[in-house]
């Protein structure tokens, strides 16, 4: 779809809970450019479609075949963090359990939430449909207990995974590719590691897996790398990844082997994220969705776009606030987790004179995490955050606009 010029925009809010769209209108002779991705409105795959894919695993033998042997299954899936429409996969994966003869009460669900808290019951019931939490049996994750050593990856991370998981002999996951600034693309091993790991295997992954990890970069990337060699220690047997158009639909699925079906999704994923992005523009407005839960995510935007010293719109609509990240969190004034770092975000943010927050949930603590007091303005709605921009700004100000910024790759030359 590219860039395009419009007069007014349309973005999507509250993934999971109502994904409902709304209009924001500027002040006329503002010059609004919109960066949508190339596969913004891409159609949906039908039922069959995604029969299909699972009937047709990539490096791996059909699931329903894998079953055959099994006495217990776990289906691990990801959080809230995460995009995936996860139930909507869900009973075609059941369907092939159950045609390899596994029972219902031989299955479990496992949340892979790494170092996020847990997921509380309609998150649960958004995630997997409520017919399966009231059906099955659906555990969480936790990073500081009940983990089982299973070994190490050829790069020195111990891999420590949930107990439940290591207890099953049959191991499969649901989850989705999408960009990432470490490991390249989620989706793939991520579910596992740092998906069920604990804390002291995450902790030495994030530390020392840097070379090559960056946006969109999969090849070579050792963060990525290190986390299919613990998916291969853990041994997870059968992995499902869908690519997601800007309503969350799924316009691709892969399964099968958790690396061969991952790199089959990142060619898909390459192309359908792609953004050509939008230059030196004055006011910057990046919508978080669908990763409201960390805004963090949508301001790669800003040194794809911004001019020095202009405004940078964040929108949020998260009702529970920022996702709490274990591991890089803040817990008292100066400190936090293993690896929190106080001042982290405004590096990210140094050439913009403001950054407005427009959340209509947002604590004291989580807006000082994203700046300095007098460079974070939080916005309740849009109409403050409109008032803001113009009392700065005037006719011919020019607007770059990307209304999923999280799922949106950059074009090469705005990997800075």
């Amino acid at each position: 779809m590219g860039m395009v010029k419009v007069d007014k925009v349309r973005m999507r809010i509250n993934a999971f809970r109502t994904d409902e769209e709304i209009e924001l209108k500027f002040p006329a002779g503002w010059d609004i450019t919109e960066c949508r991705m190339a596969g913004h409105d891409k159609p949906a795959l039908t039922d069959e479609e995604i029969r299909s894919a699972l009937r047709k695993p990539i490096g791996s033998p059909r699931l329903s075949e894998m079953a055959k042997k099994a006495k217990k299954v776990c289906i691990l899936f990801d959080d809230i963090a995460k995009p995936t429409p996860i139930s909507r996969m869900v009973p075609f994966v059941l369907e092939e359990l159950h045609a390899g003869g596994v029972k219902d009460e031989q299955i479990c669900f496992i949340s892979a939430p790494g170092t996020h808290r847990f997921m509380i019951h309609p998150e649960l019931v958004f995630k997997l449909g409520r017919e399966v939490v009231e059906k099955y049996r659906v555990f969480h994750h936790s990073v500081w207990e009940n983990l089982v050593d299973v070994g190490k990856t050829s790069r020195g991370t111990p891999v420590k995974v949930n107990r439940e998981v290591a207890s099953c002999d049959l191991r499969l996951a649901i989850g989705s590719i999408f960009p990432h600034g470490a490991a390249g693309f989620g989706g793939g091993g991520k579910i596992l590691l740092p998906g069920v790991c604990g804390m002291d295997t995450i902790h030495y992954h994030h530390k020392n897996m840097r070379e090559n990890a960056e946006l969109g970069r999969v090849e070579d990337n050792v963060n990525r790398l290190d986390i299919e060699d613990a998916a291969r220690v853990a041994g997870l047997h059968f992995k499902i990844d869908s690519v997601l158009n800007n309503r969350r639909e799924v316009v691709g699925l892969f399964a099968g082997d958790v690396v061969a079906e991952h790199r089959e999704g990142v060619k898909m994923g390459s192309q359908v994220y792609r953004t050509e992005t939008v230059k030196d523009v004055d006011v910057l407005l990046s919508n978080s969705y669908p990763d409201e839960v960390q805004l963090v995510r949508a301001m790669w935007t800003i040194g794809a776009s911004l001019r020095e010293g202009g405004d940078v719109v964040i929108w949020s609509h998260a009702p529970e606030g920022q996702m709490l990240h274990q591991l890089r969190g803040r817990f008292g004034t100066d400190y936090g987790g293993r690896m929190f770092e106080m001042g982290r975000l405004p590096k990210m943010q140094a050439k913009a004179a403001r950054i407005i927050i427009v959340a209509p949930y947002l604590t004291l603590t989580e807006k000082e995490e994203i700046g300095a007091p007098e460079k974070v303005i939080h916005c309740r709605n849009w109409s403050e955050a409109l008032a803001e921009l113009v009392s700065k700004h005037g006719p011919g100000t020019k607007v770059g606009v990307y209304p999923y910024a999280p799922m949106q790759l950059p074009d090469k030359a705005a990997r800075w």
